[in-house]
């Protein structure tokens, strides 16, 4: 599957690839160890570690295995929605996202989430998105659900980051489901 890089506008945000200059701030973001309490990855640490992430992703666009979206608003970078692992043949991805915790319970992450899945399901005719949560990230948890995705299972003891164990809740929604509102 190849992800075209594209802007989307909604209500209060604009998403758009991420960029070079994005790096202070995704720094910011992903060097809160608030934010990345339940993430895959350990906080950033220095500048140069954003440099470099925002760089594979700028990377991974232009190859076309990823759509990674800079979530702006009044011209400020607050997080990101991310396309990746997708499957052609089954015309699947998995999506994931961040937000920088100034922006935490603004409905923001939910007005990204459905932009994104429009661009999933109708852009790129994708029949089903997958997310990968940690089960104790109550908040990420509601965003899914929100937006329609269903549980559909647990991988224990899946994640192993800076030595904590953790599990995987896993979610899924598909195109049938969003077209009728589920």
């Amino acid at each position: 599957m190849q992800f075209e890089p594209l802007s989307r506008r909604t209500e209060r945000l604009l998403l758009r690839p991420l960029q070079p200059s994005d790096a202070p701030a995704i720094f910011a973001i992903r060097s809160d160890a608030t934010v990345m309490r339940f993430a895959s990855s350990l906080p950033l640490v220095t500048l140069d570690e954003a440099e470099a992430f925002v760089a594979r992703e700028v990377a991974a666009r232009a190859e076309g295995h990823t759509l990674r979206l800079a979530l702006e608003r009044v011209q400020a970078l607050i997080g990101s929605c991310i396309l990746f692992n997708s499957h052609a043949q089954c015309r699947r991805a998995e999506i994931g996202y961040e937000l920088h915790r100034d922006a935490w319970g603004r409905g923001y992450m939910h007005e990204a989430l459905r932009a994104m899945l429009d661009i999933a399901f109708v852009q790129f005719g994708l029949n089903r998105i997958e997310a990968d949560i940690d089960p104790r990230n109550t908040a990420s948890a509601r965003s899914l659900e929100r937006v329609g995705f269903t549980r559909e299972g647990l991988l224990r003891e899946r994640w192993i980051v800076n030595d904590e164990v953790s599990d995987s809740a896993l979610y899924g929604l598909l195109r049938s489901d969003w077209q009728s509102g589920v």
